[in-house]
């Protein structure tokens, strides 16, 4: 049995595509996934499965969500390991008692040209980032609400993203605690 985590893109945004979660954990463990619990209301999923790989395992959810809420989000997956090696090599620990300061913006593949010379034009004098090839650290002490540099992320690096903040990730690490003990 592997534990995964499932980061949904887009929903629950601005009243639209509107999953409670309370009724994805249901729905998922109707549907044989053990273990379901979520945090918060922007998609955010730790579990359990027999399915070994990511791809199959994210198209499965995607379909099941579109079956009970007539739309198919993205679905980005990692395994536990992979999760918290994302946060082990988080490179702003000094971030750690400010944890709305750091995010991480996920990919759903790794950048094959990213747009390095947009994103530094696109940060505030105050932002730094750092590209590894999971996905994009962003240290924004002032936050991202108008960041220019957040709005263009996935242009930039021409692929698909979808952001935690660094308090969301570790409440994601504690449930995970949870479910390896």
């Amino acid at each position: 049995m592997q534990t995964w985590v499932a980061l949904l893109r887009g929903i629950n945004v601005g009243g639209n595509n509107i999953i409670p979660m309370k009724i994805l954990t249901q729905i998922m463990t109707d549907a044989g996934y053990e273990g379901v619990q979520s945090y918060i209301q922007s998609g955010n999923v730790v579990f359990q499965h027999t399915e070994v790989s990511s791809n199959v395992l994210a198209s499965e959810l995607s379909l099941l969500i579109q079956r009970h809420f007539d739309f198919q989000p993205k679905v980005m997956l990692l395994t536990a390991t992979e999760f918290n090696q994302i946060l082990a090599q988080n490179p702003y620990k000094q971030a750690y008692s400010e944890p709305k300061q750091v995010h991480f913006f996920f990919v759903d593949e790794i950048p094959a040209s990213p747009d390095l010379t947009k994103l530094q034009q696109l940060k505030s004098p105050s932002e730094t980032y750092e590209l590894q090839p999971q996905g994009l650290y962003l240290f924004a002490p002032e936050g991202i609400g108008r960041s220019k540099l957040v709005a263009k992320v996935d242009k930039c690096l021409g692929v698909s993203t979808t952001a935690r903040n660094l308090n969301t990730l570790l409440k994601l690490k504690d449930i995970l605690k949870l479910k390896t003990v």
